[in-house]
């Protein structure tokens, strides 16, 4: 069995550079992680790249040979990895054994894990070919200064859980640039009754039964709860590092290894 990561997270929530830590920890701890792009408009790398969808086809000839803006071509561009999973995806993971750990770093426009059904094909391959897959979803610390952004990003999350149906794990990215982590704290694990007098307060009367629904879905379903990460700290990584390893089951099945020791030498 082998075990995945699917980083995303809308455009510039630090998806590649969590992916560069988690690799430069992971390396630190001689355990070893790959790391797949699947953006076909990224540039260039702090970690080595185990596999490159650039290799099957990139944004900057799609938008040149199609005549497409940069939105339409990466949609093309998803959909033609979506065509190729059979070929190119299946001759790529044939390279890596069963307990292998790919961490899969993807591009940040919303509609990918929204309601474009892409990703969740991929994910669907990955599970055939005997994955244990985790979402990954990044929101960055900075944009959740107030209940309206919080709300959100909260809507955003939800929306990737239902259209991928995988175990799912929110990550405050950038906690590093908050100058008070006191004001974060509400909305770690939020309550719907404050959740509610503060939309209430943001925003006009007349979206009051729109808050009261919107926080009553945050609150009916527990299901959004956000893990802080400040990169600056080893301990915070590992923390993330171990909450999704718990989800994915990593190491579960691993045989216990007894170090050997030469026995005490007589007096």
């Amino acid at each position: 069995m082998g075990y995945a990561q699917l980083v995303i997270g809308p455009a510039g929530s630090g998806k590649s550079t969590y992916c560069s830590s988690l690799y430069q920890h992971c390396e630190s701890m001689r355990r070893t992680v790959h790391i797949v792009n699947l953006d076909p408009a990224a540039e260039s790398f702090d970690y080595p790249v185990a596999m490159d969808i650039r290799e099957l086809i990139s944004l900057d000839d799609v938008m040149e040979e199609l005549g497409l803006g940069p939105n339409g071509a990466l949609i093309y561009c998803m959909e033609h990895l979506e065509e190729n999973l059979d070929d190119w995806l299946a001759d790529e993971l044939e390279n890596y054994l069963d307990d292998d750990y790919l961490v899969f770093d993807c591009p940040g426009q919303i509609e990918l894990f929204t309601h474009v059904p892409v990703l969740r094909n991929f994910v669907d391959h990955l599970k055939r070919k005997n994955f244990n897959v985790c979402v990954v979803y990044l929101l960055d610390s900075q944009f959740m200064t107030d209940v309206t952004k919080y709300i959100s990003g909260c809507m955003a999350s939800l929306s990737a859980m239902v259209q991928l149906e995988l175990p799912h794990v929110n990550i405050l990215s950038k906690m590093d640039l908050v100058t008070n982590k006191k004001d974060l704290e509400d909305y770690l694990n939020p309550e719907a009754r404050i959740l509610l007098s503060e939309l209430n307060q943001h925003m006009a009367p007349q979206f009051a039964k729109l808050n009261k629904a919107l926080a009553g879905l945050v609150d009916d379903f527990s299901m959004v709860n956000f893990v802080p990460l400040d990169l600056r700290k080893e301990s915070s990584i590992q923390y993330v590092l171990s909450y999704i390893d718990n989800c994915i089951q990593y190491g579960e099945d691993a045989d216990v290894k007894v170090k050997d020791f030469d026995p005490p030498e007589d007096d």
